[in-house]
């Protein structure tokens, strides 16, 4: 378990535990590694590699044990932060602490810009690297286009950029083709002979790649199965590779699985074939992602599909599956052309994919129960067909388990037992044993040869492993679309006069890429010098906070759904909402049934009929019909007019009508109300002049209303529309910021980064805060010259209300999006905290001061309601500055306690 003693300790260990609920991923762990030499790190997914590499690299918090790395204590928090640019970390996944939309350079220019790189110096750096990985010729290409091997070169370039002592790579090339791990390793050689003292610790799935590191540590379960020297481990297990190594230290019930075992030889039964694909093509656009492809797949063959990262395999099996139209060519299964709506076909069909694909919340029993009846089993035969997948595949110990909670290798059975709970006549596997361990690898296979032997199962298999290649009956060598070559794995290795398979694969992929002659060179990357600070007193916090607002901006400039709904959403929300909510009564339709038929009640009639406020429809005869056509809705009110109510007037018996009005909608119904009583009130001031008897107001009513003359409701909607825009859209837009990257990963290079997450929080809210703003003033503008809407106010008093209200909107986003998990429930959290009480508790829809009790302490304790007073006095009050300095007070508290908020739930480390 000791160091070697040439190197001083560079990594110190001592009793490290790391536990995810109550799933251990380390368990104790003790251990000495040297320092400027290279560690591999190998083991299958799951066994705790990626959890110690967070830990040394200082990404994930520390919860038990003692942990030092080139001498700093990872467990104290100032010498961490202090040692993080001298780090740097590759997460594990293709690309994944790349931005997609940001082209090569610019992903490597922010993480040079992370670390304090001046200008000049980052235009060498990069330009160097760019130049060393080969991705000169593309720094403008997004990094979302690239392949996998591409996707990692960059992902180097962008740890390498600030030359660390200590480079940490999470399964670099898991996913990636020979010829791209190939160069990745020449490339790391290559740029650890020029910082020879530099560190480099990787993990990996491939013994192969293993056996080039000088030091070697073995993991399983959560334990160090061993420690040492490449050499070393190698002699002390008596061993040639370290495959053969690895096994030999698994426990004794693991390593019973990785016995050898012999591949009958294949005979073909004649007749069609299983799978034919003929000048088969696939185009996206002016892509061509698989072109003219042929090839012949017998009954119970073990087909191999190898390519490169982004060749077309995927595709080519989506179009043999059915799942995608081919663009020209045929695909046959059966001797039969496949297409999409061919069920009977696919039922013959096994699939499996690369990524786990079915439900963790069910059992693994209840998992292969469904996929019974997803293929149409009758019960009777698919409770069969349980039991004996799991008696088949040993999965009998763990049949009442859910998957999250088995090892990789049982998750891989699973998958394989679900995909062949139908019992197909073809397999198809997408890269089937990616993170596995050999031991795991090797049972797999036994199962895959005795489909193939005793079922006569045809396999159709992807892989990027060379030893489990050479296992296959034959297989087809692809690349940027087109079949290189076809046949078995000893007739592609004799052809090209290659020591072993991956040499082989890697001439043909080397034969397809080389340039003609005469080619041009490659051009040079261009300039993209930027606008960068200068240095603020020799600081780092405004250019690393300018890092992040830079990336987000592009980023958002690039994503035009998003950007779109930005600029047009408020727009839409403005001229919709304020122009169609409306408060304003009037056509409200109404009937009569006047039993006294006089003068005097005809002159109350024609007192509705000339208000503005109410439209006459056909008469009712009685109170009956009335009462139905209220019901019906063809009426808002009702007037039942006496008999003898002429009679009772000019005696001044103050007679009574009948007024009923439609209370399904109570706004409506009280100002219906309102109108009545007005209209009634000011006949009666009419007929008291001609029957002084009868007045029963001896004096006229003149409503008047102040600011608001024409007593219109868009010059009080407006105003709220404005508030609402500006609440909703830029705090949705902002909530998704922080929890998208958790979701893709990206958020560890915060973690990995010198950067505090107070910078990342105000890069990232920058770019939102002036989108807003600009949508503030279009807002505006829309509402005085569309509308017509005048601003009585002060512009500047508005916009410093404004500004303040949208810093307390983004501050409310980013605390959203530091506590959710998804950008699902950011969303919808969103609306929820937004909508309610900017509606119903801001002074929107009625005065903030008719509110009482909570009511009242929801509307002044969120900020729509103080701006609300801001924008309505500035609208309509004519009010300025200093009309609103309690208000802006108000606001700036908001926008401050929203952004501290954020900065104390988000961690620099991962749990």
């Amino acid at each position: 378990m000791g160091a070697g003693t040439q190197h001083d300790a560079g990594i110190v260990i001592k009793g490290l535990s790391h536990r995810y609920g109550p799933v251990k991923a380390l368990d104790d762990i003790s251990l000495s590694l040297p320092a400027g030499t290279t560690i591999g790190l190998v083991g299958p997914d799951g066994v705790g590699k990626s959890t110690l590499l967070g830990l040394i690299a200082g990404v994930r918090r520390m919860q038990a044990g003692q942990l030092d790395v080139l001498g700093t204590d990872m467990g104290d928090r100032a010498q961490r932060e202090a040692f993080l640019p001298r780090v740097a970390f590759m997460p594990q996944g293709l690309g994944r602490n790349l931005y997609p939309t940001l082209s090569v350079w610019e992903n490597v220019d922010f993480f040079a810009r992370l670390f304090g790189l001046a200008a000049d110096e980052r235009e060498k750096r990069i330009t160097r690297l760019l130049e060393a990985t080969g991705l000169a010729p593309f720094p403008d290409r997004p990094a979302g286009h690239l392949s996998g091997g591409m996707k990692q070169k960059v992902s180097l370039c962008c740890a390498l950029v600030h030359d660390p002592d200590l480079l940490i790579l999470d399964e670099p090339t898991t996913g990636v083709d020979p010829l791209s791990r190939q160069q990745f390793w020449t490339l790391v050689g290559q740029l650890r002979s020029e910082r020879p003292n530099m560190t480099v610790l990787v993990s990996t799935a491939y013994m192969d790649e293993a056996e080039r590191f000088a030091y070697l540590v073995a993991m399983d379960a959560g334990h160090v199965l061993i420690a040492d020297r490449t050499a070393n481990v190698l002699a002390r297990t008596h061993t040639t590779s370290l495959e053969q190594a690895y096994i030999s230290l698994l426990p004794e019930e693991k390593r019973a699985n990785a016995t050898g075992f012999t591949i009958p030889p294949y005979h073909d039964p004649g007749g069609a074939p299983a799978i034919m694909a003929q000048n088969l093509t696939k185009r996206f656009g002016s892509f061509v992602a698989v072109d003219d492809v042929s090839f012949r797949i017998g009954r119970g063959e073990i087909f191999g599909f190898l390519g490169s990262n982004g060749c077309g395999k995927s595709t080519t099996m989506k179009m043999l599956t059915g799942l995608l139209d081919a663009t020209s060519g045929t695909a046959e299964l059966f001797g039969r052309v496949i297409t999409p709506g061919d069920m009977s076909t696919r039922m013959r069909i096994g699939y499996m994919s690369q990524s786990f694909s079915l439900y963790e919340e069910l059992t693994v029993r209840q998992n292969l129960r469904l996929q019974a009846r997803l293929y149409r089993i009758a019960a009777r035969d698919a409770a069969q067909r349980v039991n004996q997948a799991l008696s088949d595949f040993e999965l009998d110990g763990v049949a009442d388990v859910r998957p999250s909670a088995l090892p990789l290798g049982i998750r891989q059975r699973l998958q394989l037992a679900a995909a062949c709970i139908n019992n197909p006549e073809i397999l198809i596997l997408d890269e089937p044993t990616s993170g596995v361990d050999p031991a795991a690898r090797d049972m797999f296979w036994r199962h895959l040869i005795k489909l193939s032997r005793q079922d006569h199962v045809t396999i159709f298999v992807s892989t990027h492993f060379m030893n489990e290649a050479a296992r296959c009956d034959r297989i087809s060598l692809m690349h940027r679309g087109r079949v290189l070559a076809v046949g078995t794995p000893a007739e592609l290795v004799r052809r090209r006069g290659a020591k072993d398979l991956e040499a082989a694969f890697i001439a043909y992929l080397k034969e397809a890429e080389a340039e003609p002659a005469g080619a041009s060179a490659a051009a040079p990357a261009r300039h993209r010098r930027g606008w960068a600070w200068k240095g603020w007193g020799g600081g780092t916090w405004l250019p690393r906070a300018w890092a992040f607002a830079r990336r987000e901006a592009v980023e958002l400039l690039r994503d035009r759904m998003r950007l779109t709904f930005a600029i047009i959403g408020p727009v839409v929300l403005l001229l919709i909402a304020a122009s169609s909510i409306s408060f304003d009564v009037n056509g409200v339709s109404f009937t009569v049934c006047d039993h006294d038929r006089t003068s005097i009640s005809h002159d109350l009639i024609d007192s509705f009929r000339g208000s503005p406020y109410f439209v006459e429809t056909a008469p009712s005869a009685d109170p009956a019909q009335m009462d139905r056509a209220l019901h019906d809705g063809r009426v808002q009110l009702g007037l039942d007019i006496p008999p003898g109510f002429a009679r009772d007037m000019e005696a001044g018996r103050r007679p009574a009508i009948g007024v009923v009005i439609d209370g399904a909608v109570p706004f409506l119904a009280a100002d219906v109300r309102a109108y009545v009583e007005g209209v009634l009130a000011q006949y009666a001031v009419t007929l008291g002049r001609e029957l002084p008897q009868a007045a029963s107001m001896p004096v006229g009513l003149e409503p008047r209303f102040i600011y608001n003359q024409e007593f219109r409701s868009i010059y009080a909607m407006t105003p709220g529309m404005v508030m609402l825009a500006l609440i909703l859209i830029p705090t949705m837009l902002t909530a998704l910021g922080v929890v998208r990257e958790k979701e893709i990963g990206s958020i560890v290079n915060l973690y990995a980064s010198p950067a505090t997450v107070g910078q990342y929080l105000v890069g990232k809210q920058a770019p939102y805060v002036a989108l807003a703003t600009c949508s503030y003033v279009v807002l505006v503008v829309l509402s005085v010259l569309v509308l017509g809407v005048p601003l009585k106010g002060s512009f500047v008093a508005l916009s410093i209300g404004a500004l303040l209200f949208i810093l307390g909107a983004t501050g409310l986003g980013m605390l959203i999006s530091t506590f959710v998990n998804s950008q699902v429930a950011a969303i919808f959290g969103t609306a929820i905290i937004c909508l309610i009480p900017a509606v119903n508790f801001s002074g929107m829809l009625y005065p903030s001061s008719t509110l009482t009790g909570l009511s009242r302490l929801v509307g002044f304790g969120f900020p729509a309601s103080w701006f609300q007073l801001i924008s309505l006095g500035s609208f309509t009050k004519g009010m300025g500055v200093f009309a609103f300095v309690r208000m802006y007070a108000a606001l700036a508290g908001f926008a401050a306690f929203y952004m501290l908020g954020a900065r104390l739930l988000l961690k620099k480390q991962e749990a």
